[in-house]
């Protein structure tokens, strides 16, 4: 039950790209929290706003819809609230966002949130594109039709934003407005029919609202169960048929609302083409746009390479300099021990890569912003088909490229079961940003820091080449499932192209803000167990096998005549061996030498299960434990180790290219596979993928190495 005393909840709803999210960011600014809504892992955006009259509302934004007909699980979180007036989620008041140079598509779903019964504001964004285009706008017509007040805005230029509060201000101060609405849908005898007892037996004083109860009973999660087996029989007694009364209800509200936008919106030299139109001439041309689209992600991976060198420079020093500093200053101690080569060494492998990670969304999310990325979508349909997948499947495996979790619970709005399965399953083959500081750290091993042509780096073509191997991992495995899998069906693309439009960069930098400080967050907590464990099994062993490696390293500096820096390599190194965490790398040893990986590398692969990013953070405490240096930064030690009684590096070009490609394809994150069983309900399908990619990996990385080796 909704609690009386809450304060004012305000909606915000829309389409997807129609400007809903700029103006939740306009509107909250820092005061916004990510959380989710109850019972799923759908993202709900909060935030606050205090009105002039003093008066405090929480904005809530909601996932972007079509429509009150689902087709994705985040609409249906919608529809779930927008059903259920106990809900702690229900508006007191919607604000309708669309954009006014796509309104004929936007107009339905706010016809519909009127029929519903809620107080509205429909603001109309992007006033400036439409101008800029010949378009005259009268909203007078469309404020009679609607039966609600309209506000025409430029959120980006933040043009007329302040007549949104204003507007807001005015439904909440002084008495209930009491309207004598008139529905703009009615209904038909059989959606009447239903709907009546519908609404008697729920109590529910809205009609649309209980013929919308019929149409989504079977996964409405606030109906009971008797509830469901009664609106079911009424359904049965009416004839009422879902799917014809859905297409029945949206072609007339099109109709309806047709004349409203004719008498809104005029354009003068209808016939010229728009900037978007000239823009996508080139950028969705069937040879042209792949081509483009190539282009934009090598300078993508360029980028990631050259901008975040210095920052990570700097940042790598910082960790080594304090954890001298802190050598010096704390004694020598286990909790000095423990702090400076467990925890420090631990968060500093990974935070040093933030810089790349912060880059990579940064540019990715002004791609989203600008609207290339929907013309990705579009153009890439056709050949997604041909690996058992769809359009939407690109959305999917482009957000891989930042992480597998949200790419996968993305697949939802793909309707068919066969090409949402496929695009689950291949999705982790994509690089994501946790194998960003694996890359980082390894390119440097097999590719030398050169420039090519003046403005190429031969380490950035090698990172965009390890993204290409795994798309290449992408076709063979979907068309693999494709040949394996059956379906009755193909389900087919329907996606909006928004106008080109500059970047709001307050949105880029919530965005970036957000997902670099859940990824700093997230792999924090893990790196934090995880460097505690790994300093306690590398600092400690059996007592007898430690004595016996001080005692041999003492020896053999003796009779070698080592120097005191030596010696203390050398028994730092023999107790690291001796520790529990080097019998348990000599045990796995033997299954990944044939790949060129010493027992070090196999303590970091196992500890990388938990998240691929905690590789780096577990060689930096494996390699602070076993030194005697504090200064060195891990990719100083990890380049200056040697193989036992050799010369011969460890990391070398051979075995850093086989621990690439490794990485590439291995299935190491446990929370994707928990997403994965969710999503797919069952155990078979995450276990099927941990499999087959696992095989990919080492088979991959064998190759490599008895290749090059």
């Amino acid at each position: 039950m909704k609690d009386e005393n809450q304060m004012p909840i305000v909606a915000l709803l829309g389409n997807p790209n129609s400007g809903k999210s700029s103006l939740f960011n306009y509107l909250t600014g820092l005061r916004q929290d990510v959380s989710n809504f109850p019972g799923v892992t759908v993202d709900k955006k909060s935030g606050f706003l205090m009105l002039d009259s003093g008066l405090e509302i929480q904005l809530i934004d909601f996932p972007g819809t079509y429509s009150v007909f689902p087709n994705s699980g985040e609409e249906k979180i919608v529809i779930q609230t927008l059903t259920n007036d106990k809900d702690n989620n229900y508006p007191d008041l919607v604000i309708y966002v669309a954009d006014i140079t796509q309104l004929d598509r936007h107009l339905l779903f706010a016809t519909q949130i009127k029929d519903l019964g809620f107080p509205m504001i429909l603001v109309l964004n992007m006033i400036d594109i439409a101008e800029k285009e010949g378009y005259i706008i009268d909203k007078t017509y469309l404020e009679q039709f609607l039966q609600c007040e309209v506000v025409c805005v430029s959120i980006r230029n933040h043009e007329n934003t302040q007549q949104i509060s204003d507007a807001i201000s005015s439904r909440f101060s002084g008495p209930k407005e009491v309207l004598n609405y008139q529905p703009i849908y009615h209904l038909t005898d059989q959606e009447n029919f239903v709907a009546t007892r519908i609404a008697k037996k729920l109590d529910i004083d809205n009609f649309y609202k209980a013929k919308l109860i019929a149409h989504h009973h079977e996964w409405l999660q606030h109906l009971t169960d008797d509830n469901k087996i009664f609106i079911q029989k009424q359904i049965e007694q009416s004839g009422f048929n879902n799917i014809r009364q859905q297409v029945q209800e949206t072609m007339k509200r099109y109709e309806l609302h047709a004349l409203a936008i004719k008498k809104t919106l005029t354009k003068n030299n209808s016939e010229a083409l728009t900037l978007t139109d000239k823009i996508d001439n080139w950028i969705t041309h069937r040879i042209l746009g792949p081509i483009i689209f190539f282009v934009i992600m090598l300078m993508i991976f360029q980028a990631i390479y050259s901008w975040a060198s210095l920052p990570m420079d700097w940042i790598e020093q910082g960790f080594a300099l304090t954890g001298s500093f802190l050598s010096e200053n704390l004694g020598n101690n286990w909790l000095a021990d423990l702090i400076v080569n467990g925890l420090l060494a631990g968060l500093g492998g990974v935070l040093v890569f933030v810089p790349q990670i912060a880059i990579l969304f940064l540019l990715i999310a002004l791609l989203e912003e600008s609207g290339y990325m929907s013309r990705v979508v579009f153009m890439f349909d056709a050949i997604m088909q041909r690996f058992g997948m769809n359009g939407r499947s690109m959305v999917s495996l482009i957000s891989s490229g930042a992480c597998a979790i949200p790419a996968i619970m993305s697949t939802r709005t793909i309707s068919n079961n066969k090409e949402r399965l496929i695009t689950i399953m291949v999705s982790p083959l994509i690089s994501c940003s946790a194998r960003l500081p694996v890359y980082a750290v390894l390119i440097g091993f097999v590719v030398p820091d050169i420039k090519v042509w003046g403005i190429l780096n031969y380490q950035g073509l090698a990172f965009m080449g390890l993204y290409l191997l795994g798309i290449v991992g992408v076709i063979f495995s979907s068309l693999l499932f494709k040949k394996i899998l059956k379906s009755e069906s193909t389900s087919f693309l329907m996606i909006e192209l928004p106008n080109y439009k500059p970047p709001i960069w307050q949105n880029i930098l919530l965005s970036v803000k957000e997902k670099v400080l859940s990824f700093i967050i997230g792999a924090g907590k893990i790196i934090l167990i995880i460097s505690v464990l790994l300093w306690f099994l590398a600092s400690f062993g059996p007592s007898n096998k430690m004595s016996q490696a001080v005692e041999a390293a003492e020896t053999i500096s003796l009779s070698n005549q080592l120097d005191a820096e030596s010696k203390n390599h050398l028994i730092a190194s023999n107790k690291l061996e001796a520790s529990y965490i080097g019998h348990l790398g000599k045990w796995i040893e033997p299954a990944i030498a044939p790949l060129g990986f010493d027992w070090k590398i196999g303590i970091a692969l196992l500890t990388s299960f938990a998240a691929r990013e905690v590789f780096v953070g577990t060689m930096a405490t494996i390699y602070s434990v076993g030194s005697d240096s504090d200064e060195k930064t891990i990719r100083q030690k990890m380049a200056a180790e040697l193989r036992p009684g050799t010369n011969i590096k460890v990391y070398s070009p051979a075995t850093a290219l086989s621990l690439l490609v490794f990485y590439v394809f291995a299935m190491q994150c446990m929370s994707t596979l928990a997403i994965t069983k969710r999503e797919t309900n069952s155990w078979k399908w995450p276990i099927i993928q941990f499999l087959f990619m696992s095989v990919l990996a080492y088979v991959g990385a064998w190759i490599v190495y008895q290749l090059m080796a």
